[in-house]
């Protein structure tokens, strides 16, 4: 089952789900829903690269690049 189908079942289901199942999928969940905090350090990495690769300063790969990488890399290991 794809995530699209897996979204739309969990999404019917809520709709009809008792108030204890939706209480207790929350709780599950909770934790990813409320947001993760981030520590200054990793901040100031992401306002660094950010900044570099609006000067040019440095080329950001593609998700395609980095998978042809990956890949590469993986067959590369294999023998």
């Amino acid at each position: 089952m794809n995530t699209t189908a897996i979204r739309q079942k969990l999404h019917n289901y809520l709709e009809v789900a008792n108030d204890k199942k939706i209480k207790a999928i929350y709780t599950m969940v909770e934790e990813a829903i409320e947001g993760v905090e981030y520590t200054d350090e990793f901040k100031a990495e992401l306002d660094r690269r950010h900044a570099a690769y609006e000067d040019g300063s440095e080329n950001p790969v593609t998700a395609t690049e980095s998978k042809k990488r990956i890949q590469k890399l993986l067959k590369s290991a294999r023998k």
